[in-house]
């Protein structure tokens, strides 16, 4: 005998689910004004980056009309094209990725990892005062150690060359450190006491087990550096004092520069706003393409103090 069971209950349960929960008038009225305030603020932050990406369409007269121009007409769409030509921005582009982004943020990553490691996973005398000094040195403002960092570079006969841009990555990064920290604390040390037991070493676990499963921090971690080094300014000037050793924040300051030269750039600042644009597109790109690991490291790496 075979008993056929209705569905009715499970999809009556399942619309009850979906339905909206029963709000009061001051509790709509408080929903409204949250959702309202949010939308303001987004439309707010967005504000800049349409203004950057408009302005980069229209010629000098719309971008310094008063009321302002929101919708160019027409729209300049060669303003890009020569922009991007005034200056050589493929070979900054390709020292700000490949000479700089890159190898830095590929050190930043390991080193930092490595260190975190040892202030989350392994127990020996002074971790936690150790961990507090490194922390500590993040309110070490970059303006106060400048100088003497650039003597010792000079002394190095490292000026002119990327390695002041890169080798100090590879000695860890207080704030990576701390955010690797924190996420390898959520990880159960049954794992590592099982895998010591089979004989694995503490580098073998760090490598085999705690890397594979912290790919959303480390990908926080990565994308962390990479935009910094990407957006970075003042470490470039200092160091980089060849004009074919620029990186994309180089560039455009230069490119900013002709804007106060007569006969050089007849579209001045929508080039510049242009150039920005271009520049600002790989971000986004990159963070909408990972927001889902983004936004999972992040939450992850508070869960456990």
């Amino acid at each position: 005998m075979t008993v056929k069971a209705s569905s009715v209950p499970a999809v009556q349960v399942l619309r009850k689910s979906r339905r909206l929960p029963k709000l009061g008038v001051f509790e709509w009225v408080v929903e409204i004004i949250k959702y309202l305030v949010l939308i303001a603020l987004a439309f707010s932050f967005m504000l800049p980056l349409y203004w950057m990406a408009s302005s980069a369409l229209k010629d000098d007269s719309q971008v310094f009309t008063v009321p302002p121009v929101w919708i160019p007409r027409p729209a300049l769409w060669n303003n890009f094209w020569d922009a991007w030509g005034i200056y050589d921005f493929n070979l900054y582009a390709l020292n700000t990725v490949a000479q700089y982004a890159v190898p830095s943020t590929l050190g930043a990553v390991f080193s930092s990892a490595i260190v975190a490691y040892g202030f989350a996973r392994l127990r020996w005398p002074g971790r936690d005062t150790l961990f507090s000094i490194c922390i500590a040195t993040m309110m070490v403002p970059f303006q106060v150690t400048m100088v003497p960092l650039f003597i010792t570079f000079k002394h190095l006969g490292w000026i002119n060359t990327y390695l002041p841009l890169i080798v100090p990555a590879y000695f860890g990064s207080p704030y990576l450190i701390f955010l690797l920290r924190q996420f390898f604390k959520t990880i159960p040390e049954e794992l590592s006491d099982a895998a010591r037991i089979d004989g694995c070493s503490e580098f073998g676990i760090f490598l085999r087990i705690i890397l594979p499963l912290s790919r959303p921090a480390l990908a926080v971690v990565a994308l962390f550096n990479f935009l910094w080094a990407w957006n970075d300014y003042l470490g470039p000037l200092i160091y980089l004092h060849q004009v074919e050793q620029y990186t994309l924040a180089l560039g455009i300051e230069a490119l900013r520069r002709t804007m106060t030269t007569t006969g050089i750039a007849k579209l001045a600042y929508p080039h510049l706003m242009a150039v920005s644009t271009i520049v600002t597109v790989p971000i986004l790109i990159v963070f909408f393409l990972a927001q889902r690991t983004f936004i999972e490291g992040i939450s992850l790496t508070g869960l456990k103090g």
